[in-house]
């Protein structure tokens, strides 16, 4: 089980990682570019996944801990609720989904 706490930890460990609030909630930034967001529900973290594919594959794999909204359709995001991930699943995710923004001259984690 996970929550904001080890999001934001995780997270600002991050190369040029830095917080600022979307849509009124946190989101983590790597050099002007969002990776990670907090939704309102506040145990709902959204993170960029390499393609739609890979979206539905984790949805289909751990419906319980993945899932998706009609708002992200075409989009390589996926929702995650933080208390079915555990610590090494999270900044693995959270790694990934950085990865995905970085300017590929970042060295990254």
């Amino acid at each position: 089980m996970t929550t904001e706490d080890d999001v934001r930890a995780i997270a600002l460990a991050l190369p040029e990682t830095a917080e600022k609030p979307m849509y009124g909630t946190p989101a983590f930034y790597v050099r002007g570019k969002w990776f990670a967001r907090i939704r309102e529900e506040g145990d709902v973290l959204v993170v960029h996944v390499p393609s739609e594919e890979h979206k539905r594959e984790l949805v289909a794999a751990d419906p319980g801990a993945f899932f998706t909204t009609d708002h992200y359709d075409g989009h390589a995001v996926v929702l995650v609720r933080l208390p079915e991930v555990d610590a090494e699943e999270l900044r693995e995710l959270l790694a990934d989904s950085w990865r995905l923004r970085a300017p590929r001259s970042l060295p990254g984690p």
